[in-house]
């Protein structure tokens, strides 16, 4: 197994798309139209891993303002964790991240996804807000300075 890690500033090809959909979807359970949410974000920024032409895990963020970049969605196949590809997907996106200039990433989550909570703890993330959503969902609000 040899991972490879890419960087797109707007959608890749149809392969990796469809890569990044069919692993959401096992991931979150959900039939949500991945691309087209993506396709209407304002300045994306999207770090893949990949195991030879196959997604294994993916970050997708984008801007909210000119300081302030939100990380919204991220994930590994469940067969690849515990090697680190999560946490390296989100070191090359803080690091673009402070090469573009903004002065803060920000994301939420939820306790059921403890691991991706402990991660963003473990890297310099503050919880600084919780609510619960339309859907009856506690959110975890989470902000770090770059």
């Amino acid at each position: 197994m040899r991972i490879h890690y890419y960087q797109f500033r707007s959608l890749p090809e149809d392969h990796t798309m469809n890569g990044m959909g069919t692993l959401h979807g096992s991931i979150f359970e959900t039939s949500n139209d991945l691309i087209t949410e993506m396709a209407n974000k304002p300045e994306i920024l999207i770090d893949i891993a990949m195991d030879d032409s196959r997604v294994i895990g993916y970050k997708i963020g984008y801007q909210l303002d000119t300081h302030t970049f939100y990380s919204w969605l991220g994930g590994v196949d469940p067969n690849y964790r515990k090697q680190g590809i999560a946490a390296e997907l989100m070191k090359q996106q803080h690091q673009t991240l402070k090469e573009l200039g903004f002065k803060v990433v920000q994301t939420k989550t939820m306790n059921k996804w403890r691991s991706m909570l402990i991660l963003n703890i473990k890297n310099g993330f503050d919880v600084i807000d919780t609510y619960t959503n339309e859907k009856g969902l506690h959110k975890i609000i989470l902000e770090k300075k770059l």
